[in-house]
């Protein structure tokens, strides 16, 4: 399963990028910074338009950023020094020339300590451990997370490095990500998880949009650690929620590792049409992207669907577009898996010897992740050791502070204690009356919730009445009389024409027996009562698939136990209402309809349509009486709905709520 964080993308503070005016004549612009006087200003400049022709000049680029590094150390400017060491570093490593820039980072690194600056000093270790992670020093990759690590979690650090406290956060969430990445790479799960259960934990704290869109990618890496511990269905469900926020955004790397991993997950469930689905969109992105590494991803997982669908030549076709990067990549995982396909396609297509080649191949490279695997394991108990080391000496300075500090306690603690006894007389007695007016209101909401359940209740056996009345009774009845008739036919000796007009009287029947029938099974679906809700759900959608001109495409996860007869009846009603407002308002040709049960037993109900959509704020369709009946069966399950849709894109509903009545 390929991580879904980038390691890429470097921390904020390391890949600030200026870009130039339009019509900026660079070399014009670069001869008038060389006239300039030589002092820190003429160094910052040279580096910056260096680091801004990375991308579009690299040669020229390298120039210049060697030119700042030569004058930078002849103007003396310690910070000047220490960036374009990091700036060399980073251009080496861009390139793949990773020996050479972990030379300019190790210059960057101590220049940064000379000079106490704590920012650079977590960034070029973060940048170091990049390094190693892409050539598959895990080991190594984790030291120098966990420096960084060190830095950026000291008490005084914000202080001490002049940072604010929410870049602060986001450097550090993004270091616990790939911390996590790392540790889930080499499958120690439970440090995987501890660390993007860290990264979670900041970046909720914040509200922002940039901070939601993080979320959702941190999610999407918890995804990841549930798929890696066999939990594919649970991992897929949390990729599909926060999905959305990732496509709303203007940087698509994550978005890219997103489909790849989704189409992998619907492809070991064997869901093949989602597995193609999510591929072409990954291969398109990865066109888009035009990066080595996501165009063999994109290959490879082709030739992987191609594979399971026993179509050996495209396997083949993309696993050969994708052989030259797998062949010469430094990952052992990656390179693992390819050649694991490449030795299946080879024995398929009967090229045997290949077929061997690429199995040996595959045996060393698997002998190499374990060999990399004991090594984390030594590494982490190195670590251990020297942060238990660290924790000892912390602990015997707290121990003579705190002896210090005992006896200014002592004096404050005795005005305190009497503030403390005041406060707590007053808290109390405005606890005592809040605790009486929310009994009043619990009192209030019982009794409507018990009267909204009733009703309700008499409405669902009402509707059952009548349902079996009708199957029933009138069935039975219009079923007689069709006998009848069919049997008067055979003894009439009528003429031609109304021989024709009893038969359409017949066919009549027959059209009514059948509305009937389906009128009862709309009141009261057999299938609900009892298969469930799931089987009802998936009978109703196939019905209205019908018809050829609408596609009801029906997706049901976390229902397999079921849920209390009455929550069923619910969320079955709330659902044949809302699909039924699409089919005759919406104009649409396609309706989706996902239900996903939670662990936590909260119910997910989202229902699209590609229709005419309409402007919530210019209709009065959300008064309309079956809107209303949505929403108080929505409160009676302690939900919330939210309608989003604008005209001509059409319309989204999701509803949210409890699977219980406690």
């Amino acid at each position: 399963m390929k991580p879904t964080i980038i390691l890429l993308v470097l921390l904020p503070f390391l890949y600030l990028k200026t870009i130039a005016q339009p019509g900026d004549n660079v070399l014009q612009r670069i001869e008038e910074i060389r006239r300039m006087p030589l002092d820190t200003a003429q160094v910052n400049r040279l580096r910056i338009t260096g680091h801004e022709l990375i991308e579009k000049d690299k040669d020229l680029s390298l120039q210049l950023l060697k030119e700042a590094l030569d004058k930078s150390l002849k103007v003396g400017e310690r910070d000047a020094i220490t960036n374009c060491y990091r700036l060399l570093g980073l251009w080496y490593s861009s390139f793949e020339q990773y020996e050479e820039g972990l030379y300019y980072y190790r210059l960057s690194c101590e220049s940064a300590v000379k000079n106490d600056n704590l920012q650079l000093q977590a960034g070029v270790l973060y940048n170091m451990g990049n390094i190693k992670y892409w050539k598959s020093a895990y080991d190594r990759c984790i030291y120098y997370y966990q420096r960084a690590q060190q830095i950026l979690e000291d008490p005084s650090f914000v202080k001490k490095s002049g940072t604010p406290q929410n870049k602060a956060d986001v450097m550090l969430s993004d270091l616990y990500r790939n911390l996590s990445t790392v540790f889930s790479t080499v499958k120690n799960l439970k440090k995987a998880d501890e660390y993007i259960d860290k990264a979670i934990a900041i970046t909720s704290k914040y509200t922002s949009r940039k901070a939601q869109e993080n979320l959702a990618e941190y999610m999407m890496q918890k995804a990841g650690n549930f798929y890696d511990n066999g939990q594919t269905e649970k991992a897929l469900r949390m990729r599909l929620q926060y999905l959305p926020s990732l496509e709303e955004k203007e940087f698509q790397y994550p978005l890219a590792d997103a489909y790849y991993n989704i189409s992998k997950e619907y492809l070991e469930l064997d869901k093949m049409d989602s597995a193609v689905l999510f591929a072409a969109k990954q291969f398109t992105l990865a066109k888009e992207l035009d990066q080595d590494s996501y165009l063999a991803d994109a290959h490879l997982l082709q030739a992987q669907i191609a594979y399971r669908q026993k179509n050996w030549a495209l396997a083949d076709e993309h696993a050969q577009q994708a052989k030259n990067y797998f062949e010469e990549s430094e990952d052992i995982f990656e390179k693992n898996e390819f050649f694991r396909l490449m030795k299946n396609i080879a024995y398929e297509r009967g090229r045997f010897k290949e077929a061997y080649a690429y199995y040996e191949k595959y045996d060393q490279t698997k002998d190499s992740l374990q060999s990399s695997k004991r090594a984390i394991t030594f590494s982490e108990m190195e670590m251990r050791y020297e942060t238990e080391k660290k924790e000892d000496q912390i602990k015997l300075q707290q121990s003579d502070l705190r002896q210090k500090n005992l006896l200014n306690y002592v004096l404050l603690g005795g005005a305190a204690a009497l503030l403390i006894i005041l406060v707590l007389l007053y808290r109390n007695y405005n606890s005592r009356r809040k605790i009486q007016q929310q009994r009043i209101h619990e009192l209030e909401a019982e009794k409507q919730l018990l009267a909204t359940q009733s009703l309700l209740k008499g409405q669902e056996e009402e509707r059952s009445r009548l349902a079996q009345d009708l199957h029933d009774g009138l069935g039975g009845l219009l079923s007689g009389v069709k006998l009848q008739l069919g049997s008067m036919k055979g003894n009439l000796i009528t003429s031609e024409s109304n021989s024709l007009a009893f038969e359409r009287v017949l066919n009549k029947l027959d059209e009514s027996i059948s509305e009937m029938r389906r009128v009862a099974h709309n009141m009261m679906p057999e299938a609900l009562l009892k298969l469930g809700l799931k089987q009802a759900l998936s009978d109703y959608c196939e019905s209205l698939s019908g018809d050829q001109s609408l596609k009801v495409n029906c997706e049901i996860y976390g229902l397999e136990e079921r849920m209390e007869n009455t929550v069923e009846v619910v969320v079955y009603r709330i659902i044949q209402e809302l699909v039924n407002n699409a089919v005759k308002h919406s104009g649409g040709d396609t309706i989706l309809v996902q239900v996903i049960r939670q662990d936590t037993g909260r119910v997910t109900i989202t229902i699209e349509d590609n229709g005419k959509g309409f402007d919530p704020s210019q209709t009065d369709i959300l008064q309309s009486a079956g809107m209303r009946s949505v929403n108080s069966r929505i409160n009676y399950l302690k939900g919330s709905m939210d309608i989003k849709s604008e005209p001509g894109k059409g319309t989204s509903v999701y509803l949210e709520c409890d699977s219980t009545l406690s």
